[in-house]
Order: structure tokens, then C-alpha cells, then sequence
């Protein structure tokens, strides 16, 4: 007889308590491995949630970044446009408290800025972030709004008289129709008039210069054609 079936036959009453400690063996491998199971979808839960919330994040320094860019694009209005600030002087008077307090959320702002999206890895680097832009934006409205409201009435008659005078001098500066004397003229003059009433960025004046040297060379460009 074979062996094996000899062993069956003298021990056949083990297969009892061996039936239940297979039975046992083979409920804990089961557990065990729901338990592993659940290990494995709580961590892939966990990864799932940190990458929703990198991109959530990106997103929202993409977003701040879109307001930033708008304020500057909305100051840089001002700063390249000289007929812009004369109206609203105010925009450029660092006697102003609300002026001050734009400028310095500007930079404060500026300072912040990422490069990329990426570069803001922490919370509290994009709380830092996201309180700079809403300063920023908030600080421009209220100074922008004042600025509208007091347009030159800080200023004297004389005084307003000035800023009319150079309002009117730098249309000269600016039209193709009028000759390179009268241009060069009429934007020295204008300088003059806007001396110690309002202090022009340098942005400002070069834009208008780089307009004007634009100007009189489309001006000079048939003569040296022709010569």
C-alpha cells in the first residue's frame, strides 16, 4: 500500500484539527491580505490627494500671477503714457499717503513674484504669495480711485494753467504733422511747465523721448533718401 495512503488510513482523525488550522491559516491570509489591500488604496488615496493638490496650487499661483500681471499692465498705463499721469497727477506724488502705500505693495509684490509656478512649494510661500497680489491689487484701486477723484486739485490755477500748457506742448511733441524744430521745441518746453509740479518716472520720460526720436527720424528718413 502506499505510504501515504497507509498514514491516511492509521491517522485518518487528524484531518480534523488539520482541516481547522488550514481553515484558520487560510482566514488569515485573508485578512492579511485585505489588510494589504487596504494599505495599497489608502496610500495610492494619499499620493491621488497630494498631486490634486500641487495642481490645485499651481493653479492658484497661475491665477495670482494673471492679477499681478494685470495691475502692472493697468500701472504701466500710467507710466508710459505722460498725458495719463498730467491728468491724474496724483498717480506719481509720493507726498500722497495712498500713492506710497501702492508703490510699496508694488514691490513687495514684485518681490515675491515666482519665476514659475513651481517655485512656490510650500502653503505658507503661497499664502506669502497670494497676500502680496491682493494688496497690490487692492492698494492700486483705492489709489487710482483718489487719483480720479482729486484729478489736479491739489494744485493752484497758475499751477493748473502749467499742466494744461504742457499737455498741450507735448500733442506738439507727438505730431508727425509738425516740423523736428517745432517738435524738439514744444518737448523742452513741456518739460519745462511739468518742472516741480510733477515728478515723471523714468519709464515715462522714456517712452515719450523714444516716441519723439521715433518721430523725427520717420521725419529726417526722405532726406537722407534723397540725399
Amino acid at each position: 500500500m502506499d505510504p501515504f495512503f497507509s498514514f491516511v488510513s492509521h491517522y485518518w482523525w487528524l484531518v480534523f484539527p488539520m482541516s481547522g488550522l488550514i481553515g484558520g491559516w487560510a482566514r488569515s491570509w485573508s485578512k492579511a491580505s485585505e489588510r494589504r489591500h487596504r494599505r495599497r488604496v489608502e496610500l495610492y488615496q494619499l499620493r491621488n490627494q497630494a498631486t490634486q493638490a500641487v495642481q490645485a496650487s499651481q493653479t492658484e499661483v497661475l491665477a495670482l500671477i494673471a492679477t499681478h500681471d494685470a495691475v502692472n499692465r493697468r500701472w504701466l498705463d500710467y507710466e508710459l503714457d505722460v498725458g495719463k499721469l498730467i491728468d491724474y497727477p496724483v498717480m506719481t506724488d509720493v507726498r500722497e499717503p495712498l500713492t506710497v502705500a501702492f508703490l510699496r505693495a508694488k514691490r513687495e509684490a514684485d518681490g515675491l513674484r515666482p519665476a514659475a509656478p513651481g517655485d512656490i512649494a510650500s502653503a505658507a510661500r503661497l499664502a506669502e504669495y497670494r497676500a502680496a497680489v491682493n494688496s497690490f491689487e487692492l492698494a492700486f484701486d483705492v489709489a487710482e480711485r483718489e487719483a480720479k477723484r482729486i484729478k489736479d486739485s491739489n494744485f493752484t490755477g497758475p499751477e493748473r494753467q502749467r499742466l494744461a500748457t504742457a499737455r498741450q506742448l507735448l500733442r506738439i511733441a507727438s505730431d508727425g504733422a509738425a516740423t523736428p524744430a517745432e517738435r524738439q521745441t514744444a518737448y523742452k518746453r513741456a518739460r519745462r511747465e511739468l518742472d516741480g509740479l510733477i515728478v515723471l518716472p523714468e519709464a515715462t520720460v522714456a517712452a515719450l523721448e523714444e516716441k519723439i526720436a521715433g518721430i523725427l527720424d520717420a521725419g529726417r528718413a526722405p532726406d537722407r533718401h534723397q540725399g
